[in-house]
């Protein structure tokens, strides 16, 4: 038995849809720009994928996320998420949301700086419940609302890079493993967050995930 120094942190984790057991969550892995409409409103043309991380704690389940600090332009970003199972293989798939702080995104990929900091904040993943087995439609609508007002729209067939080139493309960067997240990319319309403001995104045949942005 080991003896700590301080009780270890819980092991974040997400509920899966119709289960009673939950999904331990090891790693947030996440696309940028991967399609092509939002890769163009950010001022990017298409590129290979590539890979930023947050922190498994990031992770938010059934709780509204706090408005985070040192920000003045936090943005929504409504992304496919997919989980990955015993056998490393996606297993499942979830409702997600990037939250970023835009403003220190943008001064960071000006003085070409990491973007942790923008990217990885404490409750920076909100994330609905997972459902097992094949994506129910790989053409599904994609999208989100800002207090009740359409923010995001797309399909899942926009992607640049579909899920498995994505996990083919991560297992030539990390030893990918159960308990991986996946954020996928977003489609356009990325915009702003305020305090107060509720948001409830989708995609066809998942568990929807909606949550209320708390001030500080």
């Amino acid at each position: 038995m080991t003896d700590w120094l301080f009780d270890p942190a819980p092991t974040p984790s997400l509920p899966i849809h119709g289960r009673v057991e939950r999904f331990p969550v090891r790693r947030i892995l996440c696309v940028g720009q991967n399609y092509a409409a939002h890769a163009k409103e950010m001022g990017h043309e298409r590129a290979e994928p590539f890979f930023f991380t947050k922190p498994a704690d990031a992770v938010v389940d059934g709780a509204d996320p706090v408005f985070p600090l040192a920000t003045s332009n936090l943005h929504h970003e409504v992304e496919l998420v997919c989980a990955i199972g015993a056998e490393g293989a996606i297993a499942g798939w979830a409702v997600g949301c990037d939250l970023t702080r835009r403003d220190l995104q943008a001064a960071a990929k000006e003085k070409g700086r990491p973007w942790d900091a923008a990217k990885g904040f404490d409750q920076s993943a909100p994330c609905g419940p997972i459902t097992l087995g094949a994506l129910p439609d790989p053409a599904a609508p994609i999208a989100l609302s800002v207090n009740g007002e359409a923010r995001q729209s797309g399909r899942l067939d926009d992607m640049v890079w579909n899920p498995a080139e994505i996990l083919a493309k991560a297992r030539t960067l990390w030893d990918v493993r159960p308990g991986d997240l996946i954020f996928t990319g977003t489609p356009e319309g990325v915009g702003p967050l305020q305090p107060g403001d509720r948001v409830e995104a989708s995609i066809g045949g998942l568990q929807p995930l909606a949550f209320t942005v708390t001030p500080r």
